[in-house]
């Protein structure tokens, strides 16, 4: 029989999910990026033209550049747009949303695709070994703030997708192993950027599923495995096969001529990468030598050049593939010696962290894919609860700058700091009724350090915020006016970069160290 939430724990999660439904909904009126006009135009398109024509459509420049999955579910979604204004399913789309129904009418697809995150949040209540899991676990996913920002204010559909991974995970950690292959397929066939999970998937599925079962069984189990994977990429990509259009949609899955950097920089390993090779320019010109500084230089935020490199080495599409492999090379041997369920989690998350760190053209926005599962084994230890404190933090700050208008900014900071205090007093109560999970009793007289979940350190680097924050909001104009305006990003993107390769580290620790 399958794991199901307890009745309790149900109830609780789903009027959690109201609450943060109600939230949303204040978030309606709020900025909208430019992945509104990106989504409403998927929207009429795969309403107005028909499937033959939606990869090679050009007539905007916002080409539709998801799977065919995300076609489809776009499709689905625009079906009730007529009924609502003609105008949202309208090709050519209009210049500007032309009413407020337009625009709350994509704000609730977004709620509404949400669905598949609280039904997979309940269905993960229990994890492998049926241990009932703290229901704050179950909270942090469902009132992550990075998510209510990237979501229902700068506009994506991220929650409908992490609810497509989670479910995959808890078949997995329930040893359904098939079916958890099969969602993991349809969600690669919805956004191909979860492929950085995809060789972890294979190593864990080929050993626990495939292998140690006998030769015949074994096939037999790889076979079907492989005849459910074909089956949905069958699906999604036979009737772009049938038109001829597999190279063009490939393209536009593709771009890797976009270059290594997004317009706003993840903070990841190459943001240490490029700024070394800033301050070896700097020192090298100083010294006189004739150092060419790119067009797309680091300051300006340009984004395209694939080299925008003065000094340090030329950085490829295939440079970037090797060291994610390389650094996700310990998590593999782990899977493919020893593939335990209950490690799933923690392995994919891992995985997501590699492709972050060391990916090419990085989305700020892909630090969901690896916070949004931790959260689900976020109090599974003190070590975790400390772990993931930080890292949700940091996670969250580092997306401030997408939402850069000052109506936003109370709500982006209303936000952290109601997760902060929500992970402070719910940790804290936590571990004070189950002492033997964190060694020692908590009482209410212990300070924020010695209650364990952070320390001096931690707590420093996580009070260094104010300080860039203090900095950027009031000091930075006043000493540079006008000049090296995106020196404030580029502080963030640093900083929180710093926060990263630590959490990085942490999870290649833990997982050499215990699975």
């Amino acid at each position: 029989m399958a794991a199901t939430s307890s009745p309790s724990t149900a109830a609780a999660a789903m009027w959690a999910f109201a609450a943060a439904t109600c939230v949303k909904l204040l978030l309606v009126p709020t900025y909208r990026s430019t992945d509104f006009d990106v989504h409403r135009y998927w929207l009429a398109l795969t309403h107005a033209l028909p499937a033959r024509q939606w990869y090679t459509d050009a007539s905007s420049q916002w080409t539709l550049d998801y799977p065919p999955f995300f076609a489809y579910f776009s499709r689905l979604l625009s079906l009730p747009a007529p009924f609502v204004d003609a105008s949202l399913v309208a090709i050519p789309v209009p210049a500007a949303p032309s009413s407020s129904v337009y625009i709350l009418y994509l704000r609730l697809t977004v709620a509404f695709s949400d669905l598949l995150l609280l039904a997979s949040v309940l269905l993960l209540a229990r994890d492998a070994r049926r241990r009932q899991r703290p229901f704050l676990a179950l909270l942090l996913v469902l009132w992550s703030p990075a998510l209510l920002i990237v979501d229902h204010i700068h506009f994506q559909y991220n929650g409908f997708l992490m609810g497509l991974l989670l479910l995959s995970l808890h078949f997995l950690e329930q040893g359904k192993d098939l079916a958890g292959g099969v969602v993991f397929a349809a969600l690669l066939c919805s956004k191909h950027l979860f492929l950085v999970a995809a060789p972890v998937y294979f190593v864990y599925l080929f050993r626990h599923y495939c292998c140690g079962r006998g030769l015949a069984r074994g096939l037999g189990r790889l076979v079907l495995m492989g005849a459910g994977v074909v089956a949905v990429f069958a699906m999604a990509f036979a009737p772009f096969v049938y038109y001829g259009q597999m190279q063009q949609l490939l393209s536009r899955l593709f771009p890797f001529g976009r270059g290594l950097f997004h317009a706003y920089w993840a903070p990841n390993f190459w943001v240490f990468y490029i700024v070394l090779d800033k301050i070896l320019a700097f020192l090298l010109r100083r010294l006189g030598f004739s150092i060419e500084i790119p067009e797309a230089s680091f300051t300006r935020g340009l984004v395209g050049d694939s080299s925008p490199f003065s000094v340090l080495p030329k950085v490829t599409p295939i440079t970037t593939f090797l060291l994610v492999i390389l650094a996700m090379t310990p998590c593999l041997v782990k899977a493919f010696a020893n593939p335990q369920s209950k490690h799933i989690i923690r392995w994919v998350a891992y995985a997501c962290s590699c492709g972050f760190m060391f990916g090419w053209h990085v989305h700020e926005k892909a630090s969901l894919h690896f916070t949004i599962p931790l959260a689900l084994i976020a109090m599974d230890s003190l070590d975790d609860v400390r772990h993931y404190f930080l890292l949700s933090i940091v996670s969250c700050y580092s997306l401030f700058p997408l939402l850069f208008e000052d109506q936003e900014y109370p709500i982006k900071v209303l936000l952290l700091l109601t997760y902060g205090a929500l992970m402070w007093v719910g940790f804290s109560s936590h571990f004070a009724a189950n002492p033997a999970t964190g060694g020692k009793k908590l009482d209410a007289s212990d300070s924020i350090v010695e209650k364990k979940f952070t320390g001096w350190i931690s707590l420093g680097y996580l009070l260094g915020m104010f300080a860039i924050e203090f900095w950027s909001r009031l000091f930075h104009h006043h000493v540079f006016g006008d000049r090296l305006p995106f020196l404030p990003l580029m502080i963030v993107s640093v900083y929180c970069g710093i926060g990263m390769m630590y959490s990085w580290i942490w999870q290649l620790s833990w997982i050499i160290r215990h699975t």
